[in-house]
């Protein structure tokens, strides 16, 4: 099989999911102009992938691919605080988890890949009009699948108290969503420091716990938000609690973490603090006691992609 071909049946794969997502998810939704409005924001999920698409092929870019995912997490939310009447509180606490969530990812990898001029995942792939629009297709099936539960329980038409779920809920995206922003920082410090400290990985911080911290507190978010929506979902609506099993198996099967770990593996084979690092810390489960540390003195070079 063809790269065109494998990517033409990701389009196809990426736009059958999502039309039985929108069937699911639009049982018990409000609808708008006669048509659910569960549909309708996974609709939008899509057209502003395309639509983001044409310029970035035109210009051989893929600086605004992160960035067009998480303005339609935004988007896409604020058009169902527009059009949605009576908004419980909540929908309101969702709205403004996936709103911050989407804000805050959006602009840490705008300013990453502004500053560093390029993504490597896209080398190969954006010259190729057909397996670039594959990605983005994707992307909008990523966005409506990730966002689905938040979306379910904003649009449903029954309504109930924040109750305990809720309160689980909210401890659990609070946790997962600083345990991101200190691991992307902690991240971000090290890159711009490592010229100075000559550490070859960072395996300090949340890193000495996790091979990738960021994103555990990812998946431990979502399951937050599904947890909060899951008391007013009903029907086909529960497949929409989805989206925690989808970003678990999207950051640790398909892109991620694989593509992460072979990158390191490759820089960094026979390097004997590597693989004691490796060996030491889990790739996603944080342990609970920090491994033994390793001689920053000795550890030199650069760090893994």
């Amino acid at each position: 099989m063809t790269d065109n071909s494998r990517a033409i049946k990701v389009i196809v794969v990426c736009i059958t999911l999502a039309a039985l997502l929108a069937w699911a998810g639009s049982e018990g939704s409000v609808p708008w102009l006669g048509v659910p409005l569960f549909a309708v924001c996974v609709f939008i999920a899509f057209v502003m992938q395309w639509i983001g698409f044409v310029p970035s092929y035109l210009n051989q870019t893929e600086h605004f691919y992160d960035l067009t995912g998480s303005l339609t997490y935004l988007s896409i939310i604020i058009f169902v605080l527009l059009v949605r009447d009576g908004l419980d509180a909540r929908s309101q606490l969702l709205a403004a988890m996936v709103m911050i969530w989407a804000a805050r990812l959006g602009s840490f990898l705008f300013m990453r890949i502004t500053k560093d001029g390029s993504d490597h995942r896209f080398d190969e792939i954006k010259p190729d009009p057909v397996r670039f629009f594959a990605v983005w297709t994707l992307q909008g099936l990523w966005v409506s699948i990730t966002a689905a539960a938040a979306l379910a329980a904003m649009l449903a038409t029954d309504s109930q108290p924040l109750g305990w779920f809720a309160m689980v809920g909210i401890a659990l995206w609070l946790l997962g969503f600083s345990l991101e922003v200190i691991a992307d920082r902690q991240k971000r410090v090290f890159r711009a420091t490592r010229a100075q400290t000559g550490h070859q990985f960072i395996h300090t911080g949340l890193w000495a716990y996790s091979r990738h911290p960021n994103y555990f507190g990812e998946i431990v978010l979502w399951i937050g938000v599904s947890l909060i929506a899951w008391p007013v979902l009903s029907g086909w609506g529960y497949a929409t609690l989805i989206s925690p099993l989808f970003v678990t198996l999207l950051l640790t099967r398909v892109s991620g973490i694989p593509t992460l770990e072979q990158s390191a593996d490759r820089k960094f084979e026979g390097n004997h603090l590597y693989d004691a690092y490796k060996a030491q810390t889990p790739v996603l489960v944080p342990r609970l006691t920090k491994p033994a540390v390793l001689q920053e003195s000795q550890v030199t070079g650069q760090e893994p992609a």
